[in-house]
């Protein structure tokens, strides 16, 4: 059943849908999975993905759907809404449906985002725990690569407390360390402007070695990345083993195998690997595994969740993070490509008040109420601001890939203004759905349904944007005129010469390519709105996660650790001392 979205908080609506969410013996009937596939973690549970793989291996995949969304605006558009909903809508159509999504970092969700569950009647439950640490991938992640650094400093002290004699007595071998060249930081999953730049080892000769440091948000972590792309534990191990945390005096990498601590970290990651297992607010199955932070740590669903949901089911949802040209370029050119499975459709979701603020409304601040244009009817500035959404229609189309666009509703919506989108999606070469799956749930969402089942129909010819054996910089070059418009690439000195030196190094040929540019425009300049023209990409920094395989070409001035508001919604979250329920979360 819906729930009255217009008078009922999102909480209320998952407090409700929670009273008859399966338990995991329930979704053990429900789902023919094995008993000992099920890992109960109290009313949620972790599925043991080795051996429903083992076991449904001859199974044929089931039809393989990305979500994705236009250029947002600071509020997001409800891609995970949208996925909630279609699979809602989808069950609805009595069809073998579930979703993989990824779980949210606490870092929004105590700042201004809130949760990631969705919204209305399309969410994803319980939400509590959703946000709140779910089985504990975070904090896992954040041990496995806190020990890193823990391994490195300590390392660092030790050497230059010990002549090679002593160390030698110690069983340890000179590393020698460049303190001014570690390439590895701390983590934690708040958003905390004041660790972006730290001094550590401050104190004695027994404190630590003295030197400048980082913390990044833990979603933004290459032990993140590594879990979104391996393919089992094994593969998990051989990769935390080559993250390279350091370089030495003479510029050779140092890694977590070379410190002896890439088996420790594995094992802190040993039960993460395994995806969560949720639910809709109508009781469709939902994978939860991996994070979100799209520019690095690839924003994606893992390759894990959705091997295993192709199997289970016979049609996957899988979310992909922020916008089409980032999100979606690296499902298509990284993700596809790591993990072999060849998708059928990719959703485009789109809002009328994203499209506005494309056509030329005003600002959007996150937190602030909306200014009156995107409340009010304007087919103009919606006719505007679909040249952003046909730029990633076109984007999705060259991959030889069906896009379907859904118009995400929301009340203050006109009949024009939707026919103004369904207009320019369909001259566009899309097919377009307009899906209330917010007020009505998956009642709501059977326009959207039917065409992606009818889309999914179709053939595909599915290529890649570029092969692997193309140089880094050529890449980078071909990324950015097709998928951002770019006139072209301007390279930092420093940038290009670790872009020469990677190029020059055969290990480095089969890395993916990790552009990390603003979410907020097709630009990387995030004040830039519709399709900018007459601009070039500037690269100032590449990054090397050469555990993930990934070398991430910085573009603008992206920071691995947010900042917190002055008004984060910390502020309102308190718990129910007689219930324990946790209040103001939402």
């Amino acid at each position: 059943m819906s729930y009255d979205a217009t008078k009922m908080k999102d909480f209320e609506i998952a407090e409700q849908a929670e009273k008859n969410m399966p338990l995991p013996y329930e979704w053990a009937e429900k789902l023919n999975l094995q008993k000992d596939e099920i890992i109960p973690m109290g009313r949620i549970c972790k599925l043991d993905f080795m051996k429903i793989i083992d076991r449904l291996k001859d199974k044929p995949d089931g039809k393989y759907i990305n979500v994705t969304a236009i250029t947002p605006t600071p509020l997001g558009e409800g891609k995970t809404t949208t996925t909630m909903g279609l699979t809602e809508g989808l069950g609805k159509r009595g069809v073998n449906v579930g979703a993989a999504i990824r779980q949210p970092s606490g870092g929004p969700t105590m700042n201004i985002k809130g949760t990631a569950a969705g919204g209305g009647n399309a969410l994803a439950i319980p939400m509590t725990e959703f946000s709140l640490g779910l089985t504990g991938d975070l904090n896992d992640i954040m041990n496995a690569h806190n020990l890193g650094m823990v391994a490195l400093t300590a390392r660092m002290q030790h050497e230059r407390n010990y002549d090679d004699a002593e160390l030698a007595k110690r069983n340890l071998r000179r590393l020698d360390v460049d303190p001014t060249n570690v390439q590895f930081g701390w983590i934690i999953d708040f958003c905390a402007q004041a660790l972006r730049n730290i001094i550590i080892g401050i104190g004695g000769k027994m404190d630590g070695y003295m030197m400048q440091s980082r913390f990044g948000i833990a979603v933004s972590s290459e032990i993140m990345a590594i879990l979104s792309v391996a393919t089992d534990l094994k593969d998990m191990r051989e990769r935390i083993g080559k993250i390279i945390v350091a370089y030495d005096k003479k510029g050779n990498p140092i890694t977590t195998e070379d410190l002896e601590v890439a088996g420790a970290m594995t094992a802190f990651m040993r039960n993460a690997i395994n995806p969560t297992l949720m639910s809709t607010a109508e009781y469709q199955p939902v994978l939860v595994h991996a994070g979100p932070f799209a520019n690095i740590a690839i924003g994606q669903s893992s390759i894990i969740a959705d091997r295993i949901a192709l199997k289970m089911f016979d049609y996957n949802i899988t979310e992909s993070g922020f916008a089409a040209d980032i999100g979606f370029e690296k499902f298509w050119n990284v993700k596809c490509r790591f993990s072999g499975l060849t998708p059928n459709v990719s959703v485009l979701t789109t809002t009328i008040r994203a499209l506005k603020m494309h056509g030329g409304g005003p600002q959007v601040v996150a937190g602030r109420p909306l200014p009156e244009d995107y409340v009010k009817e304007n087919v103009g500035l919606v006719e505007k601001g679909c040249d952003n959404m046909v730029h990633h229609i076109n984007t999705i189309r060259k991959a030889g890939i069906n896009p379907v666009v859904c118009v995400n509703a929301f009340h203050t919506d006109t009949k024009d203004e939707i026919a103004a989108v369904r207009r320019a999606a369909e001259a566009a070469g899309a097919r377009c759905a307009l899906s209330e799956h917010w007020a009505k749930g998956g009642d709501g969402a059977l326009e959207l349904a039917d065409a992606v089942i009818d889309a999914c129909n179709d053939s595909v010819d599915f290529k890649f944007l570029y092969p692997l054996d193309m140089p880094l910089r050529q890449r980078v070059e071909v990324i950015a005129r097709e998928v951002y418009g770019a006139d072209g690439v301007t390279w930092t000195p420093e940038a290009e010469a670790k872009a020469k030196k990677f190029e020059e190094n055969p290990e480095y040929k089969d890395f993916a390519t990790m552009m990390v540019k603003t979410h907020l425009s097709l630009s990387s300049d995030p004040a830039k709105k519709g399709v900018p023209k007459g601009w070039v990409l500037p690269v100032r920094d590449v990054l090397i996660f050469a555990g993930a395989k990934f070398l991430c070409p910085m573009t603008g001035t992206i920071s691995l650790m947010p900042g917190t508001s002055s008004d984060p919604a910390y502020r309102r979250i308190d718990v129910d001392t007689e219930t324990g329920k946790v209040m103001g979360l939402f």
